[in-house]
C-alpha cells in the first residue's frame, strides 16, 4: 500500500513542479523531458534486471546450498542461548523459538524468500499464547523491531546491483554494511528492552552483546587509524576474503552432510531466475517514477534544500544527494532500491553518492512494510510501540550508514 501511495505522489507532484516551471518560468522544455526520462528508465530498468538474472541465479544457487547444508541450524544454536534471554514471556519451550531463529539466521544471510515464512510461521506461533489476540505481545515487539533493524551479514542483493551498475568492486561496501546494520540493531533492542524492562546487564546479554560489540569497535579503532588508500585496501581484501571463504564453507559443509552440491545449485539458481524475471515489472514502475520525478526538477530541489540546511549547520553535504534512499527506506523497500539504483545510475555506482546510498540500503529494513505484512498475517490491530521502536532502529542505521560512509570511502 505504501508503495501505492508513493509511486501516485512521484507522479502527482511531478506534473504540479512541471506545470510550474511551464506556466511560470516559460520552460518549454520540462514535459518533453519527463516524457523521455519514462521512456530512458523504463529501458534502464530492463537492462538491469536482465544483468541481475546471472547474478542473482549464481548466489541464489550458492544460498541454497549454503541453506541445504544447515548453515541456518548453525546459526540459530550459535544465538539461542542470547535469544532465549530476550523473549523471557515465552519460555525456553515454547514452539516459536525454532520459527524465530531459523527467521533470524536467514534473515543474516539475506535468504528472503526462507526468512519470510519462517516469520510468519514464529508470529503466528506467538499469536496462539498471546493473551489478548489483537494487541501485539512484548514477544512479537521483540521479534519485529528485530526483523526491521535488518542485522545482515551477507548483503548479497546490494552486491549484486553494485556489480550490474558497473561497480569496480561491488563488495566494498560489505564491511561497512555490517558495521551500519550492527548499530541499527542495538539501537532497535536497546528501545525494546527498556520499554520491556529487560535486563541487558545480563550475563548472557552481556557475553555476546559485549563480544559482538568489542568486535565492532575494534574494527572502527583499526580502520579510522588507516588513510584512505590503506582502508579501501584492507576493506576490498578482507570483504572478497570473507565472501568466497563463506561459499567454500557452505560448500564443505553441504559435501559432508552429504548434500548434493550441484543439484541443490541448481535448485536455488532456478529461484534466482525466476526472481530476476519476477522484479522487472516493479524494478521499472518505480524507476520509472523517480525519473519522472528527478526530470520535473522536483528532486533536485529536494536535494538542494537538505543541502542548504546542512551547509548552514557546518555539516559536510556530500551525502545529501543519497538521502531520498535513506527517507525511503522505512516506506519502501522497493522504494529504497529504486533510489539506491538511480543514485548509482547517476553519479556512479563507485561515486561517494552511491556507496552512500549503498550502504544506507543495508543498513536497515523496511519498518513499516515488515510491521504491515507480519502483524497483519495474525490479526493484530495494536501494535504499541513497536514502530516507534522501529524507526529509532531505522534513524541510528542510517546516521550509522552515513558516518561508515564518511570512514571507508570519503
Amino acid at each position: 500500500m505504501a508503495l501505492n501511495y508513493i509511486f501516485i505522489f512521484f507522479f502527482l507532484v511531478a506534473f504540479v513542479i512541471a506545470l510550474a516551471r511551464l506556466i511560470f518560468l516559460g520552460d518549454a522544455e520540462v514535459f518533453p523531458q519527463m516524457v523521455q526520462a519514462t521512456f530512458d528508465m523504463s529501458k534502464t530498468g530492463f537492462e538491469i534486471s536482465l544483468g541481475l538474472t546471472g547474478v542473482l541465479t549464481l548466489w541464489m544457487g550458492i544460498m541454497k546450498i549454503g541453506e541445504k547444508g544447515g548453515i541456518v541450524h548453525v546459526f540459530s544454536k550459535l544465538i539461542g542461548p542470547f535469544f532465549n534471554k530476550l523473549f523471557p514471556e515465552l519460555g525456553k519451550e515454547h514452539p516459536a523459538h525454532g520459527s524465530i531463529m531459523m527467521n533470524i539466521a536467514a534473515n543474516m544471510l539475506n535468504l528472503d524468500n526462507a526468512a519470510t515464512p519462517m516469520g510468519l510461521q514464529a508470529m503466528k506461533e506467538m499469536q496462539e499464547t498471546n493473551p489478548d489476540k489483537k494487541v501485539a505481545s512484548n514477544a512479537q515487539i521483540m521479534f519485529l523491531v528485530l526483523n526491521t533493524s535488518g542485522l545482515t551479514l551477507l548483503p548479497i542483493s546490494i552486491m549484486v546491483y553494485r556489480a550490474q551498475l558497473g561497480a569496480v568492486n561491488p563488495s566494498d561496501i560489505f564491511i561497512p554494511i555490517l558495521l551500519a546494520t550492527y548499530f541499527s540493531t542495538i539501537a532497535g533492542l536497546i528501545s525494546v528492552a527498556l520499554y520491556q524492562k529487560i535486563n541487558l546487564l545480563d550475563k548472557v546479554v552481556l557475553a555476546y552483546l559485549g563480544g559482538l560489540t568489542a568486535i565492532i569497535v575494534g574494527l572502527i579503532w583499526y580502520f579510522s587509524t588507516l588513510d584512505k588508500d590503506a582502508i579501501t585496501q584492507v576493506s576490498n581484501i578482507a570483504s572478497n576474503t570473507i565472501l568466497f571463504t563463506v561459499i567454500v564453507a557452505f560448500i564443505l559443509m553441504a559435501f559432508f552432510k552429504k548434500v548434493n552440491v550441484y543439484e541443490a545449485f541448481i535448485e536455488g539458481a532456478k529461484d534466482g531466475f525466476k526472481t530476476a524475471v519476477k522484479i522487472i515489472p516493479y524494478l521499472v514502475a518505480i524507476l520509472v517514477a523517480i525519473g519522472v520525478f528527478r526530470a520535473s526538477g522536483a528532486m533536485d530541489w529536494f536535494v538542494s534544500g537538505v543541502t542548504w540546511v546542512f551547509e548552514q549547520m557546518g555539516v559536510n553535504t556530500d551525502f545529501t544527494a543519497a538521502l531520498p534512499t535513506a527517507l525511503m527506506k522505512p516506506l519502501s523497500g522497493s522504494g529504497a532500491r529504486g533510489m539506491m539504483v538511480d543514485a548509482m545510475n547517476t553519479y556512479g555506482a563507485d561515486s561517494f553518492v552511491g556507496r552512500v546510498a549503498s550502504t544506507v540500503q543495508g543498513a536497515t529494513d523496511t519498518t513499516f512494510y515488515i510491521l504491515a505484512v507480519y502483524f497483519g498475517a495474525v490479526g493484530i490491530k495494536n501494535t504499541r510501540y513497536a514502530v516507534v521502536c522501529g524507526l529509532i532502529a531505522d534513524f541510528v542505521g542510517i546516521i550509522a550508514a552515513i558516518l561508515m560512509a564518511y570512514l571507508f570511502f570519503h
